[in-house]
């Protein structure tokens, strides 16, 4: 029966518990990082600890936007309970565990002594599977020991059943001689440092050394501080006889931590390796040896330094302790400190790297070529390649990206300008991206995508380039030969095809490329769409049709009809979304207020097709000074203008003019 008493044993027990349970709140780029920091911490193993997300950590795109784990990590009560037995706080077990090591099953134990007049017994529980003492081995145990005078068999019965709660329970009597008692003697270190006790064996009818009689000998030496009941208890369960075994130690000083920055990339480059895909390939265009950050972004933490934890002797004296040293934030250009005063942030964003200790956000960054040895790049911020970009490799970048050598078979990314001083030779699977202007000397079998201008000095050959306002070629060629392009505005070049027509020149203006683009894209959904449709409805009708005419369809043809006419009604929804949309693109192309305008200053060969705002010229004879424009629903041709663009302002040795 459960009486009130032992409820609030219970309770106090785990009072006593959740009073040595420790936490520490941590950050670290990974969750497993942080439990091994917590681990160190708070000196226990990881799977000695519970934990609770206070910050989702986030891994980010290839380092991008990346979010460090921001955990508070406890001491499990299992390892607490444990820890204050060891401590001697809750003295239910006289064992000592490692704490780094699984508690396995164990049986249990049970010591018999003579303290004073009196025959005592102390009996330990078994641990998991273990077997309980039996009642018949402390019995025959007392009655061998030649000095017995009596004891309560009984008693020691009930003993075995709930255990005797780490302490000594008298049972008996023996026939007790004084003068064959045990001796001990407590000597104290010079330092104050450390206490030991010597016992020696008694004689037969002599009484034990109790745990009472060494803790009165310590006090009684003037010892104060560091008696430890744990040692005490285990000297008296087991005694080592004739051997000095230490009962009592000093608090020694603990120096505390320097304070130290906790980094939140990686600091050491020749650690970054090169990305390994899921089949265990290392793709070595991919190195990652750039590492971005954006704005906002924490880079560091400071750990604060940790105050000295001062000690004493056994005999009360003060151990001073020193204090951890403090350390100055390593901040570097484009850094700024959080609110908090502790944690870096970058200031804009771009590279984050250690330089000279300190940290630093690059915005800019700079290549000699982009080859084998730099991998592809990604960069939130502008890259400026020296060299050459070679086959196979790519550039991508939030900023600008300029490259004073050619680029090759690659895909140039950039939210910014582009700007290329010896030409693009895209091989058939080149692609340009470009959230602002391109400028270029030619452009050569690339697909071609432009926010605003196409810059281009000397020609562009079979080439797919659109581009959100203008085309323009103004050098001493300044020939258009082969592929399509695409302008809002106009499309300027000096030649536009090629004599005798033998590739293809299809050039568009007055319209909006993208609109135009996801134009077909709808109207080639649409008609699959319909195709389907007619089919399904086709399906529908005969599946219908035979249930009319047989009043019951097998049970497959019926789970079938109920599918396609799921399918009939999801397509219906998908052309109603495609219509809304083409309808809205084509107001938006009718809307257009620039209509757009083709110049050409020297000559079109026959074969040239131009189209302003969807009406066709084919032009079938060579034309020279000629300026194609829309007029009452057709493309009419007039005399060479020469436009001005006094908006676009080029890099050096790029002119429009």
């Amino acid at each position: 029966m459960v009486t009130l008493d032992d409820i609030r044993k219970e309770m106090a027990t785990q009072l006593q518990i959740d009073q040595q349970l420790k936490s520490v709140e941590v950050r670290a780029d990974a969750l497993d990082d942080a439990l091994a920091d917590a681990a160190v911490q708070l000196d226990t193993k990881v799977s000695s600890l519970d934990y609770e997300i206070i910050e989702k950590g986030f891994e980010g795109f290839m380092g991008i936007g990346r979010k460090p784990w921001v955990i508070r990590v406890y001491q499990n009560a299992e390892t607490a309970a444990h820890a204050a037995k060891v401590a001697g706080i809750i003295n239910s077990s006289n064992e000592i565990l490692d704490e780094d090591e699984v508690i396995p099953d164990r049986d249990g134990l049970y010591y018999v002594h003579h303290f004073g007049m009196n025959i005592c017994v102390k009996v330990v529980m078994p641990i998991g599977t273990g077997q309980k003492v039996r009642p018949e081995t402390i019995i025959s145990d007392i009655k061998s020991r030649p000095d017995t005078a009596q004891f309560d068999e009984k008693q020691v019965k009930s003993l075995t059943v709930n255990g005797t709660g780490g302490k000594y329970v008298e049972v008996g009597t023996y026939n007790h001689d004084p003068s064959a008692d045990a001796i001990f003697v407590v000597d104290i270190a010079a330092d104050e440092m450390e206490a030991t006790c010597t016992i020696t064996p008694p004689s037969s009818g002599g009484a034990d050394v109790s745990p009472e009689m060494i803790e009165k000998a310590l006090k009684t030496q003037g010892v104060v501080a560091g008696i430890s009941d744990e040692k005490i208890q285990d000297l008296v369960d087991n005694p080592s006889y004739n051997v000095p075994v230490v009962v009592a130690e000093a608090h020694k000083p603990v120096d505390g931590r320097d304070a130290y920055i906790a980094y939140n990339f990686e600091t050491d480059r020749s650690k970054l390796r090169a990305k390994e895909a899921a089949n265990g390939q290392v793709n070595f265009k991919e190195l990652n040896l750039i590492q971005n950050v954006v704005e906002g972004q924490p880079l560091a933490q400071k750990i604060p330094a940790e105050e000295g934890k001062a000690g004493k002797t056994l005999f009360g004296k003060y151990l001073e302790a020193t204090n951890g040293k403090d350390i100055s934030l390593p901040l570097g250009k484009n850094v700024k400190v959080d609110s908090d005063g502790r944690t870096i942030l970058a200031a804009v964003n771009g590279q984050v790297m250690l330089v000279s200790d300190k940290i630093c956000v690059e915005p800019i960054m700079e290549v000699e070529a982009v080859n084998i040895k730099t991998g592809n790049i990604t960069f939130l911020g502008t890259v400026i390649c020296k060299g050459n970009v070679e086959d196979g490799y790519d550039i991508k970048a939030s900023g600008n990206i300029e490259i004073s050598g050619a680029v090759g078979k690659c895909h140039i990314e950039a939210d910014g300008d582009i700007i290329v001083s010896q030409g693009i030779m895209g091989r058939d699977e080149g692609h340009i991206i470009c959230g602002g202007s391109l400028w270029a000397k030619f452009i050569q079998n690339t697909k071609v995508e432009v926010e605003e201008n196409v810059i281009v000095n000397d020609s562009i050959m079979n080439s797919d380039v659109s581009a959100q306002r203008r085309i323009i070629l103004q050098g001493k060629r300044a020939a258009i030969t082969g592929g399509k392009l695409f302008a809002t505005e106009c499309i300027l070049a000096k030649n536009i095809g090629s004599a005798g027509g033998g590739t293809e020149t299809e050039l568009a203006v007055g319209f909006d490329p993208r609109a135009k683009h996801r134009l077909e894209e709808l109207q080639e959904m649409q008609g699959k769409n319909i195709r389907e449709l007619e089919e399904l409805e086709l399906d529908i009708s005969t599946l219908e049709n035979l249930k009319k005419v047989r009043r019951q369809i097998p049970k497959e043809k019926e789970e079938h009809l109920v599918i396609i006419k799921r399918r009939r009604d999801e397509i219906m929804d998908e052309n109603e979304g495609f219509n809304n949309e083409i309808l809205e693109i084509q107001s938006h192309l009718r809307e257009l207020k620039n209509i757009g305008k083709v110049y050409a200053q020297g000559t079109v060969y026959a074969g040239v097709k131009i189209f302003v705002r969807d009406e066709k010229d084919e032009v079938v004879a060579d034309t020279k000074n000629v300026t194609f424009f829309y007029e009452n629903g057709f493309v009419r041709r007039g005399k060479y203008e020469q436009p001005v663009f006094d908006d676009i302002k080029g890099p050096d040795g790029y002119s429009t003019n």
